[in-house]
């Protein structure tokens, strides 16, 4: 459309911009940075290279990418946008269920460690965000811990994050430790990796969309592949990752 000014302004992708507070603590959020221990995960992409599934960077490019639509998409991001819906109205009941889920759908022991570890050590991040807050204590609480999606769910609950930016988030965490990952076990240089990321990244925006609309009869965690990498990890002869 037209302005009365006669400047042009498309009205079907104008947005409006995220405060600067909401934005900073995503990029936070996002940042490999942040003390939950993503880093030290490869989720079956070490296994993956030993196996000779993953050799370069068109292999790496490709697992990766099959892990963000066949498992990413229909199950932890789901899971966030669900979680993020019921932090903003205290929905309990739904929090536990949810939780209850992921921990029970992870497929390996390290799978499972992974998501129980990373939520306790958000939790631990949360304590120190600020003043105290008892819906951090009641996550700490949750039996037999809280998972990895509920716990960056309640990071992200406050700010009054878009539920699609808060997922955009969250799969870029996520995107950017695993080509790390790559990076190491591959290897792979700085240059093949800030490509397969590039894909990563192009890929996001359709499989965060796909998710927010996902019901929860639909919502899987069913990878076969992806689960037998990770539970051969666990008894791999050399390892860099905990998983």
């Amino acid at each position: 459309m037209t302005t009365s000014t006669g400047t042009r302004t498309n009205t079907a992708t104008a947005t409006e911009a995220l405060p600067p507070a909401a934005l900073l603590q995503l990029i936070w959020l996002a940042s490999p940075a942040l003390p939950v221990g993503g880093f030290s995960y490869s989720e079956g992409v070490e296994t993956a290279v030993d196996a000779g599934l993953v050799a370069d960077e068109a292999s790496a490019a490709r697992w990766l990418g099959d892990q963000l639509q066949l498992a990413l998409a229909r199950s932890e991001l789901p899971v966030l946008a669900a979680a993020l819906a019921a932090w903003r109205v205290g929905d309990r009941t739904r929090l536990q269920a949810l939780n209850d889920w992921v921990l029970q759908t992870r497929e390996s022991r390290e799978l499972r460690a992974q998501t129980e570890q990373m939520g306790r050590s958000m939790v631990e991040w949360l304590k120190n965000r600020g003043a105290p807050d008892e819906r951090v204590a009641w996550l700490a609480g949750l039996a037999p811990a809280p998972s990895w999606p509920l716990a960056f769910a309640l990071a992200v609950a406050d700010p009054g994050a878009p539920a699609r930016d808060a997922l955009l988030a969250f799969a870029f965490g996520w995107a950017e430790n695993m080509v790390q990952a790559a990076l190491k076990a591959v290897p792979l240089g700085q240059g093949a990796g800030q490509r397969v990321l590039a894909a990563l990244a192009a890929a996001i925006p359709a499989a965060v969309d796909h998710a927010l609309v996902l019901p929860d009869e639909a919502r899987q965690a069913f990878s076969p592949l992806l689960a037998i990498r990770s539970a051969q990890h666990e008894v791999q002869y050399s390892r860099l990752f905990r998983s």
